[in-house]
Formats: structure tokens, sequence, C-alpha cells
């Protein structure tokens, strides 16, 4: 199946039009994606058609048990969505991620991913021996089967971000996925603060009542980020944010200085 992939506007991204990529990916509508993103790298995630959903969560890759924290990051930062100048905080109060750029303006923080009863009951059944590749998918079961990748299962699965997806609240409370919100070439840019597991799935968003089955590839891109800046934007979008920074480089500092000692320690030993 050829592939033809939407490149990004890049007069929005806050990497340089003349920087060149470390890698890209391209990850098929409905499938799941899981890497190791090291500190000091930006990801971005392009929308290669319209109504596209990118699930995600994040977790500590030097120690899982740390993870993306739905209730902190929006509670600490005054929200019930997620855009450019937010970040995305663990469990432990330190930042996983920063949104350094978001052309949607808004990201669902809370509503779920979709999973096989609801796929099976909105679209039939279409099952790998049948379908191969073309098998429909949800994106509980992609998170976990990149989830189990890294030694994690279902008491992992906590809440996640679905990316280029918007949700708004009527006069009733009822909850409706607004199907015009992304558009192809949409993009999000996230800095990595912390060595991050990312694990994500292009599955359709849980509200996303179409009829037909046919989630949105997303263009996975990576590249070099710059030194974070004293008044960057997401450092200083609230006073939350700039502790959250300094604490983040604390753990850092904390670490190199763990590492040497023990390198010390060997050595005297060795010596001896």
């Amino acid at each position: 199946m050829s592939l033809t992939i939407t490149t990004q506007n890049p007069a929005i991204s806050i990497i340089p039009a003349t920087q060149s990529p470390l890698w890209h990916d391209l990850l098929p509508g409905g499938c799941h994606w899981s890497a190791r993103i090291r500190r000091g790298t930006v990801l971005r995630f392009t929308a290669q058609a319209a109504g596209a959903n990118l699930s995600a969560l994040f977790f500590n890759a030097e120690e899982k048990r740390e993870r993306y924290n739905a209730p902190d990051t929006l509670k600490a930062q005054h929200t019930a969505f997620l855009t450019r100048g937010h970040v995305c905080y663990s469990d432990m109060g330190r930042i996983l991620c920063s949104i350094v750029t978001d052309s949607t303006q808004w990201s669902d923080a809370f509503c779920g991913v979709s999973d096989a009863e609801q796929i099976t009951a909105q679209f039939g059944t279409r099952d790998f021996g049948a379908a191969r590749n073309d098998m429909y998918r949800n994106g509980r079961d992609g998170l976990l089967i990149e989830m189990g990748k890294w030694g994690l299962g279902k008491r992992d699965l906590v809440t996640n971000i679905n990316f280029f997806s918007k949700v708004l609240a009527d006069d009733t409370g009822n909850i409706s996925w607004q199907p015009e919100h992304c558009k192809a070439g949409d993009m999000v840019e996230l800095r990595f603060e912390m060595d991050t597991l990312v694990i994500l799935s292009a599955a359709i968003h849980p509200l996303d009542r179409t009829t037909t089955y046919q989630p949105a590839d997303v263009l996975i891109t990576a590249f070099a980020a710059a030194p974070v800046a004293l008044d960057d934007v997401c450092r200083m979008s609230c006073a939350q944010n700039t502790r959250g920074f300094e604490n983040t480089e604390r753990y850092f500092i904390q670490n190199i200085a763990t590492n040497q000692s023990s390198q010390v320690v060997t050595q005297s030993s060795a010596g001896v």
C-alpha cells in the first residue's frame, strides 16, 4: 500500500526550516508505536489526514513506575485541555515533555481510548486472520501491546492524552468529539525534558462516531532540541511550571553526581 506523506507547515514549528531531522517514521492509522526518546529531543507529530487522533502515554525510561499523571498535569496548569505552553507532569512532579508547538490549539486530556467492544459495535469485526494488516484496531489494545514490549501491563494503563482531538461539553454536560478540529498537515511538537518511554496509538478517538473505519496516519519526526531558555514559553506559562523545570533539572544533576561517585568507587576498588 503506497502512502502519501503530508508535510508540516514550518512557519509554526520551533525547529528551523534548515535543520535536518534525526529520523522519521510513519505510523499508519489505527496502528501502535513505542520508543525510548532521549532528553533534549523534539518529536513532531503531523496529521496526514483530517480527523487524526494520536493517543499517548509517557513513562520515565529509567524508572517506569514514574509515569504521566493527568490529574496533576491539568490541576497544576489550571486547564481542562493541553496545547502549546503546557507540559506533561509525572506523578513525581517532574516534567516528562513540553508542548512547544500545536497548530490545533487543543488536545483532549481526559476521554481515554477506544476499546475492542466499541470498534466492533461501530464497524463490525475484521480480524488479522481475515484481513491481515487491514484489520480493525482499537486504542486500548494497541497501547497494551506496546507497553508489554517494555514490561508494562494493564495495571500501568493510566489516563492518556489524545493529540489532535478536541471535545466540548454542552449545557447538559454531554461531551462530544469535534470532527472538524484536526486538518491534514496539523502538527504537535513535544520537547522531551526527561529520557522518556513514549507509547502511541493512532486509533480513532473514543467519541468519534464515524461509520467508516479510516483512521488517519501520523508522521513522527525527531529533531535535536535547542537548550531550554530561561524565558521558554512552557517554563514561564505559570509559576508551577517554573518549579517543575527546576525539579526536573535537579533530578538530572543528582543522577550525574551519583554516577560520578559510583565511577570513583569502582576505580578505587579496582586500584586496591
